[in-house]
């Protein structure tokens, strides 16, 4: 006996109608609520961005070495067959891998000469104290920039700190940014001292492949170090800032 009411099964236009309004208003806050979410992680970069580049003043008086390293490390990253939203992420993140020197007294920072044993450990703290302000969040973008400030001092013969890994151990971003911001680095006047040509720092780079740095990364970056150094000088020349970072890496250059 079949217990269904006629009318049950027959196709009601008003409630179709409230249906589809139900699943419009659904889509319409998902959507709110996502621009909302991105808006403030765009917030908190853009904060963590300036406070980096804080940090970047007490040892550089432009601010352009950070910048720098994030359009180094994402076409490094995009050489060594890295895909292309990985090498994006990095270029946002590895700016922040210096966010830690905001906590490092200016004594020892600006120091002009060799630092004692008690300063070195002083030093040293950067990577911890930059992992601790980035902290533990759970968006793509800042797990990267920890992982980049805790272990872009590490090395690749385990030598490294704050917890000398070594090899594979240490997380590739911080093996290209460790490679990037060491030659660019190099070639910067620094208080203690002028800076190096660029054949002196590629000699330099290259001498320390194996030892300070992955071999891989070093020999991908000798291999396009024309390219590298060409988009080097093309953002220190276009001024080249935070909101580039933000809008589309090298397509911007």
């Amino acid at each position: 006996m079949n217990l269904t009411a006629p009318e049950a099964t027959q196709f009601d236009p008003a409630a179709a109608d409230q249906m589809e309004k139900i699943i419009s208003d659904l889509g319409r806050m998902y959507h709110e609520r996502n621009e909302a979410l991105q808006e403030v992680a765009r917030a908190h970069h853009e904060a963590l961005f300036l406070l980096a580049m804080a940090a970047e003043y007490k040892d550089d008086d432009t601010g352009v070495h950070i910048v720098r390293i994030g359009f180094l490390a994402e076409a490094l990253a995009s050489f060594l067959g890295q895909p292309k939203a990985y090498a994006r992420l990095l270029r946002k993140a590895a700016p922040m891998h210096d966010i830690g020197k905001i906590g490092i007294p200016d004594s020892v920072l600006k120091k002009p000469g060799p630092l004692t044993p008690e300063e070195r450990l002083i030093m040293n703290q950067h990577p911890a104290i930059g992992a601790d302000i980035l902290g533990k969040s759970r968006i793509a973008l800042f797990r990267m920039a920890t992982e980049i400030a805790l272990t872009h001092h590490e090395r690749w013969d385990g030598q490294g700190y704050p917890h000398q890994l070594a090899g594979q151990a240490i997380p590739l971003s911080g093996r290209i940014v460790a490679v990037a911001d060491f030659y660019d680095a190099l070639t910067m006047d620094r208080v203690y001292r002028p800076a190096f040509s660029q054949e002196e720092a590629l000699a330099m780079l290259q001498a320390e492949s194996g030892k300070a740095f992955d071999p891989a990364v070093v020999d991908c970056f000798m291999q396009h170090s024309t390219d590298l150094l060409a988009l080097r000088e093309r953002v220190t020349a276009q001024r080249t800032t935070f909101a580039d970072l933000e809008l589309g890496g090298q397509e911007v250059l």
